[in-house]
Formats: structure tokens, sequence, C-alpha cells
């Protein structure tokens, strides 16, 4: 189908409020509620009154996609998360888990090749908008999820990662979107804001000078397409409203030179569920001077909440053409995305380092990162509460891509070190497993754990249990754990004891490989700690 740009002074009031808003597709929830949310859309998009499309569909994206562009005479913006990189079907590509993995990496030319390999594959599926970089800087150990999607916590370093990455992005062929704007770490640790509104007491200068450095660095280099704001409260910004809801903070940003486009988080997440509403937060979202307002779902109460906020005086006109002359901008900016790259395999090369020199080890003077191949060693793993251990199947699915597999891990291990011997013990152990770990590895020459971090939604604090702390210093008592592999979150290693060898890897299923390459002294550890994490 032939594409148009839709012109402003044509739309009328109606088609205006569906161009602030991004709707949903999904087939993750039941099929006919899906259906019904997808085919309203379509209408949407065939009267000219939906902005963007967020499309969240797996199982039959290939088909959802088709059936937009079958209706679609406009550049609207179809938008999607890749933080861990994006794979296509029947595809090899191994994804990097979080974004943590490419400050570890260290270097721009891998950071490139992540936004290029990214754009491209999201490109071919028929996105036009990936929600990356990830721009949030963190300072210690916020324990909510976002340590491990964050780039690092050097201003510099994370701005000229950031800029190489978005640089592959649009050389990929995709709009950029910074997150999660305002990007200023939370005041509880134990709670993220999918659960409930996060609070920060950052300094308006501190703010600016440091959490907002890589934005404006990306903005002044014409990287920064759009940002999406987040549903934490920050009273030197706006004593009210919290970011996602602020016409001030987004004001206050935009004085500083910012010109593209502002998308929320999903308005589905209790950051402002839980104070506003559902239907409250959609209209005071796009009051609060954002341009499109991330309905979620579903797509025709979300398209009523923003009517009725308009019809009363919520959204005013003068508000509401700005965001629309915004989005439009957007949709105008699609329409000049160089589409023609390919990947190449010196972009392959560089993507697949993200995870092979990723890893960091930090020994003991005159320990060998290596772990010696002639003793025996009692290998103590980690894995996720819902993991039937005998099989390795996860009974409910609280980890993310299923990267963490203690069973192959295990296997794995005891390939490499014969004569050794493993226990897969839960992350909460039970009784039977402190007992069986502290006198049975009395029998090797010293104990490896392998661990493990999951930074999911809805799950607040991702530090380790107490009960494994507690198994971690009843042996080092007597000085029995010699090596820690772990993945994920670097603070939780601030709880534990001495120890003389630890290896830290990412997220994913290639790093968990690389960190085991690390361990056999197959592949030196070329990777570097973004945090300052204070190691016992």
């Amino acid at each position: 189908m032939a594409i148009k740009e839709l012109k402003f002074e044509e739309l009328t009031v109606e088609q205006k409020l569906g161009m602030v808003m991004c709707g949903h597709m999904s087939n993750r929830q039941d099929p006919e509620k899906s259906e019904a949310d997808v085919a309203y859309a379509l209408q949407m998009i065939r009267e000219h009154r939906l902005g963007a499309i967020w499309v969240d569909a797996p199982f039959k994206r290939e088909e959802i996609m088709a059936r937009i562009r079958e209706v679609a005479d406009y550049p609207i913006l179809i938008l999607t998360d890749a933080e861990s990189g994006f794979k296509l079907p029947g595809d090899d590509l191994e994804l990097i888990g979080t974004h943590n993995a490419i400050g570890m990496c260290n270097t721009e030319e891998s950071a490139y090749a992540f936004g290029k390999v990214t754009a491209i594959n999201a490109r071919r599926a028929g996105y036009n908008v990936v929600c990356d970089p990830v721009l949030d800087l963190i300072k210690g150990n916020c324990c909510c999820g976002m340590t491990l999607r964050s780039l690092g916590s050097d201003k510099h370093r994370v701005a000229a990662l950031a800029a190489a990455e978005a640089q592959g992005l649009h050389d990929g062929g995709v709009l950029t979107v910074g997150k999660h704007f305002p990007s200023v770490g939370a005041g509880d640790p134990f709670i993220d804001s999918h659960m409930a509104e996060t609070y920060s007491t950052e300094s308006y200068e501190d703010i600016v000078d440091y959490y907002w450095y890589p934005y404006l660095e990306l903005s002044r280099r014409g990287l920064l397409d759009g940002v999406m704001t987040g549903h934490s409260l920050v009273p030197s910004l706006d004593p009210d409203y919290p970011s996602s809801l602020s016409s001030r903070t987004l004001g206050l940003f935009r004085e500083l030179g910012f010109d593209g486009f502002a998308i929320t988080d999903a308005l589905t997440m209790m950051g402002v569920v839980a104070k506003y509403g559902r239907s409250g937060c959609r209209a005071l979202s796009v009051a609060g001077g954002n341009d499109l307002a991330l309905i979620w779902s579903p797509n025709e109460e979300g398209y009523a909440s923003l009517l009725e906020g308009y019809q009363k005086g919520l959204i005013t006109d003068e508000m509401l053409d700005a965001g629309v002359k915004r989005v439009l901008a957007a949709q105008h900016k699609v329409m000049l995305l160089d589409t023609t790259a390919e990947i190449t395999e010196q972009d392959l090369a560089n993507y697949h380092k993200i995870s092979t020199d990723g890893i960091f080890a930090k020994t003991d003077e005159g320990t060998s990162v290596a772990l010696p191949r002639d003793k025996t060693h009692y290998f103590v793993i980690m894995c996720p509460n819902e993991t039937k251990v005998d099989d390795g199947v996860v009974d409910v699915a609280t980890m993310t891509k299923y990267w963490y597999d203690p069973v192959r891990i295990k296997d794995k291990l005891l390939q490499l070190y014969p004569g050794s011997t493993a226990r897969i013990v839960k992350e909460y152990q039970s009784r039977i497993d402190g007992l069986r770990v502290t006198s049975d590895n009395i029998a090797y020459d010293d104990v490896v754990f392998v661990t493990f971090t999951e930074n999911t939604a809805y799950v607040g604090c991702e530090n380790f249990a107490p009960r494994m702390i507690s198994l971690f210093r009843a042996l080092q008592v007597t000085g029995r754990i010699s090596t820690h592999l772990h993945f994920g979150n670097p603070f939780v290693l601030e709880d534990l004891p001495h120890i003389s060898r630890v290896i830290v890897g990412g997220c994913s299923e290639a790093s968990i490989d690389a960190a085991i390459d690390v361990l056999t002294g197959k592949h030196p550890a070329l990777g570097t700690l973004t945090y300052d994490v204070k190691l016992n």
C-alpha cells in the first residue's frame, strides 16, 4: 500500500486524540480478547486515529504485521522493546540478556553492533521504532531490576556507549527511544514501579548534571528521537505528579533542548494505576506533556479515556496539538530512514563479543582465574525456586527467556571437571540442602558456587535470601569456598564473605558458556564491572 504522511490541519479532534495514543496488539492473553483488541486497533488505523502501535505478539507477529501493512496508508509508528537484542524466527542469534552486558564488554564497536543488528532484525520484523538505548544511571544497588538494565554508573562512559548503540540503531533503519526518563534512581530499593510509585530525593542540579547527561549528549548529536517516561515521583522536578504525568518535568527537559517525542511507560503499572486509576492516568499522561500514552490494553477503553479527558477539559487543545505535531514529526522521520543496511560478518563478530568479552574476574594475588582441572570440586548450583531440579523444567515462568538452566550448567561442569560432583539448591534452600552441602563437601578439595540474580518485573528486591548468605558464611568459616561464578546483579556479592576467585557474567546462555570458558582457562576475562562493587 502506498504510504502518505498525514496533514495536521486535516485531522479532526477525534483523530488527534488517537494520534497521541500508542495502542497495543498482543496475543499473550485470551485469544478472543486479543483478537477484539487487534481488530479495534486496525479500525483506528483505517480511520487515521492512531499515532503508534506497540506490537507484543511473539506467536503471531508476522500475521499481525501483515494486517497492519494491509490497512496503514500513513507511517504509523510501530514500537517494541529490544533491550536484549532482537531475534527473528529460526535465527540462531544469541540475545545478550540485559543492557548491562554491553557495559561490561565496554567497547563502542560492540555497542554499535548491538544497535545495528537489533535494528535490522526489528525492521525486518516490521518495526520502525526500538525503545533503546537504556540511559538509566545506577549509583548503587537498586535491587529492583534496573541494575542489570543499565549500561553503568559513569555518565561519560554510558553516554559514549549509548551514542554508539543509538548510531547503530539509526544506521539499521529505526528510530530511538531513550529510557526511563528522568532516570533517577528509586529511593526504596525494595520497590519497582511495576509494584508502586517510586520516589527520589535527588536535587535538580544533580539530575541535570548526572542523570540527564547521556540524554542531553545524545540529543545534541541528533541520536535521540524520543524518550520513555517512567513512573517515579521526583519532588525536585515536580512535587505533585510522577514523571510520566508531569508537564513540569518534561517542560524542564525541553527547555534544555530536547525536541523529540515522549511516550509513557506502560499505563498498566501500579506506579500510576494504584494512585490515579487505569482510566485516570491515561488522560493525565497526555495532559502532562507526553506525546504518546502507552495504553497497553485494551485499546477501546484507552481511547475512551483520552476522549473523556478531552471532553472534561483535562487535555487542552494546546497540549493536544503540540503532542500531535511531535508524533507527526516522528512519523516524518520514519519516511526518511535508510532501510537498506545489511548485517555484516564484522557486525556479528562485534555483537557476539558482548557475551564472550563481557566476563569479569577478580582473584587474590597468586590465584589464577582458571579453576584447576586436576582437583575435585563440589559445585553448588543455585536454581530458581520454581525449578523441578530433577529435569530442569520451570513450573512457573518467572525466569525471563529461560536463560539459566541449572541442569545444563551442572552437566557441563561435571564433564569439564571429572571426579567432581554437584548439588542444585533453590534460591531459598531447604534444611536438607543446608545439611547435604555443609557435610558432603568435605570429601572434595573445595566448593564452587554458581548463582544468579534475575531482573524480573514485580519481584522487587533481587538480593540473595538470608539462608543463601548463611550457607556462604558457614562454609567460609573453614575457607571451603574457592570460587564463585555469578550471573546478574554484582552488588549482591557485597553481602558475602571473602572468596579468592570471583567471576561475573550476564543474564544469557551465551554469557554462561563464556564464563565457564573463563573458569576453565579457555578464554581470558576481558570484561569490566560497570559499578563500584565492594567485594569483601
